[in-house]
C-alpha cells in the first residue's frame, strides 16, 4: 500500500466511524476504487490499526466521562455510573456473540460485495430519516433499551449498515435523549474494539512480520485526527436533529454503488 492509499483509507475510517454513513461500507467501497492489488497482504492489521485509532479518539473526546465512571466504579457503589457500565456490558452481548459464533460467515461478506453494501446503505438512510423525525426524546438509557441498542449494533456488523447510525437511530426511536443516545453509542463500541484487537493479537491472527510501519503510521494518525473531528461534530448534529442529510447521502451512495456493478 502506498502512502496516499493509507492517507485516504485513514480519513475514510476516521470520518465514517462516527458519522452515520457506515465505516465498513465505505472501506469496502474504497477498497473497490483502489483495487484489491493496491491493498497489502497485511490488510487485517491495517484495519485493526485504523479501528484502534478511532477507539482512542473516542476515549479522548469522552475522557471526562470515562474518568468519572472509573472513579465511581472504584468506590464499589451501585450508582448511575456503575449502572451505566453494566448497560454497556449488556449492549455488547449481541455483537460479541455473533462475532464469536459467526466470524467466518461475517468475513465472507467483506469480499468486495458492492451490491450488499449499497443495499445496506439505503437501509441506513431510512433509519436515519426515521430518527431525524422523532419528537419525544427525553428518556435515559434503561437496561432493556441498552440490550435493544446492542442488537442494532450487532446488525450493524453488516457492511453498509452504519454502527453509529443504527445505534443512535434505535436509541432515539426508543425515546432516549439524543445527546445521551450519541454518548452511549460512541462509548459502547470501545470495549468491543479493544476486545477484538486483543483477541486477534493473542490468537496469532495478526502478523507483524511484513507490516509497513510508515503506511500504518499514516493511516493511524489520519484516522485518529479525523475521528476526533467527526465524533465531536456528530454529537452536535444529533442534538440538532440534522440526520436527514446523512440519510440522503447514504441513499444516493447506495444507489450509485448498486448501479456501478451493472455498468
Amino acid at each position: 500500500m502506498d502512502y496516499l492509499d493509507s492517507l485516504i483509507l485513514g480519513i475514510i475510517q476516521g470520518l465514517t466511524e462516527f458519522l452515520p454513513v457506515s465505516s465498513s461500507g465505505h472501506l469496502e467501497l474504497g477498497k473497490s476504487l483502489l483495487g484489491d492489488n493496491s491493498l497489502p497482504k497485511e490488510s487485517m492489521i491495517f484495519t485493526v490499526v485504523l479501528h484502534f485509532a478511532t477507539a482512542l479518539s473516542t476515549i479522548v473526546v469522552f475522557r471526562k466521562d470515562i474518568f468519572e465512571i472509573i472513579k465511581e466504579l472504584l468506590k464499589f457503589e451501585w450508582n448511575s455510573n456503575t449502572q451505566f457500565i453494566f448497560k454497556i456490558i449488556i449492549s455488547m452481548l449481541p455483537a460479541a456473540l455473533i462475532g464469536v459464533f459467526f466470524e467466518t460467515e461475517l468475513e465472507s461478506l467483506f469480499s468486495n460485495n458492492i451490491v450488499l453494501v449499497g443495499a445496506m446503505l439505503i437501509i441506513t438512510g431510512l433509519l436515519l430519516l426515521l430518527a431525524d423525525r422523532a419528537q419525544n426524546t427525553s428518556k435515559n438509557v434503561s437496561f432493556k433499551n441498552a440490550f435493544t441498542v446492542g442488537v442494532a449494533q450487532a446488525v450493524a456488523i453488516l457492511p453498509g449498515i452504519s454502527r453509529s447510525g443504527a445505534t443512535i437511530s434505535t436509541a432515539v426511536l426508543l425515546g432516549i435523549d439524543k445527546t445521551k443516545a450519541a454518548r452511549f453509542s460512541f462509548l459502547m463500541v470501545i470495549p468491543l474494539i479493544f476486545g477484538k484487537i486483543f483477541k486477534d493479537i493473542f490468537s496469532g491472527e495478526l502478523s507483524y512480520e511484513n507490516a509497513q510501519i510508515t503506511s500504518l503510521g499514516i493511516g493511524f494518525i489520519t484516522a485518529f485526527v479525523s475521528g476526533l473531528l467527526a465524533c465531536t461534530w456528530m454529537i452536535r448534529l444529533v442534538k440538532n436533529s440534522q440526520l436527514k442529510y446523512f440519510a440522503y447521502y447514504c441513499a444516493v451512495v447506495g444507489i450509485i454503488a448498486i448501479l456501478s456493478t451493472y455498468f
